[in-house]
């Protein structure tokens, strides 16, 4: 229960070839990977922001 097959995964590939077409796959497929791409790196500048953030903030309560 709650994860996918090699029979399921099959499936779901047949079924977006049929959707959007051979050519378009390669497409999709860069769009979605740059996608996560600036997701990570805006996680990770939030992250390194809040960091550099907290030191300030201690000093200014003493």
């Amino acid at each position: 229960m709650g994860g996918f097959g090699p029979l399921e995964l099959t499936i779901i590939l047949v079924i977006i070839l049929i959707i959007f077409g051979a050519g378009k796959l390669p497409e999709i497929g860069s769009g979605l990977g740059k996608g996560i791409k600036n997701f990570k790196n805006a996680t990770r500048d939030k992250t390194v922001e809040k960091k550099k953030e907290e030191p300030e903030q201690i000093e200014k309560k003493e």
